[in-house]
């Protein structure tokens, strides 16, 4: 069906088709200082920039920015995927051409949240911090309205002013193959261990730590390294490291 494509002048069906071996080859020597290295493995995988901006074919924009964007993301990604790791670079690709192009479709939403909802959002949302690190565990909307000195309601509606919409295509994670998305737990809606199954795999996501979660969402959303996540939230990289491993295995529990 994409055989022949033109997107931003470029024909698809003329690009080349890199394998895993290739692709490590040019990650290192790109890594290495080396340009044409790096231009090769952009050309070599805007296969997979296509593949990604298709799933946002019926959001109305123009296709051409989309493809534009999501390049960024495969930039971003090749300068940041370790291909020492035994995971494949379109694992770790396709989650960062997402994220390129979901903040690109919001960031140009016609949509618009009043500034007032937007402070009462983040005032909560500094409570809500707040009341983390006291408690230790994740506070009820009751508690974060009572610290923010707001009605429950008013601070609700502000919270879900500013949620991004949940893709179907969101990655849920991925651990050495391809990425699980949000999709891959939508099962036959008539056949009763759907809905039992989806229950359990949301509670397995609701039990992660407010670290974990924000460690996941670094690592597989924002396509940070362990590294960099450990500077982010201030941790060790073995901390890191252990935190995520758990998480995958909480996931992994719930298939």
């Amino acid at each position: 069906m994409y055989n022949k494509v033109e997107l931003c002048g470029v024909n698809t069906a003329l690009l080349p088709v890199l394998t895993e071996t290739e692709k490590r080859q040019l990650l290192t020597r790109a890594h290495a200082g080396d340009r044409q290295a790096r231009e090769r493995m952009v050309e070599g995988n805007l296969r997979l920039v296509l593949s990604v901006v298709q799933r946002f074919a019926q959001r109305g924009a123009n296709m051409d920015d989309l493809f534009q964007v999501g390049c960024i993301g495969l930039i971003k990604a090749i300068d940041n995927f370790d291909p020492a790791q035994p995971v494949r670079f379109s694992t770790y690709g396709v989650p960062m051409i997402i994220g390129e192009i979901r903040r690109f479709l919001r960031d140009n939403n016609t949509l618009r949240v009043s500034r007032s909802l937007r402070d009462t959002a983040y005032r909560a949302m500094q409570c809500r911090e707040v009341l983390e690190k006291r408690l230790g565990r994740e506070p009820t909307m009751g508690e974060v309205a009572k610290e923010a000195g707001l009605d429950r309601r008013e601070v609700t509606a502000a919270l879900e002013s500013v949620v991004e919409p949940v893709s179907l295509e969101e990655p849920v994670y991925s651990d050495g193959g391809d990425a699980m998305y949000l999709i891959d737990q939508v099962r036959d809606p008539e056949g009763e261990d759907s809905w039992i199954s989806g229950l359990e795999f949301r509670q397995k996501v609701a039990e992660l730590s407010p670290r974990e979660k924000r460690i996941m969402e670094l690592r597989y959303l924002q396509g940070m390294t362990q590294t960099q996540v450990a500077q982010e939230i201030g941790i060790s990289q073995a901390q890191v490291s252990r935190l995520e491993k758990g998480a995958l295995n909480q996931f992994r529990s719930a298939e």
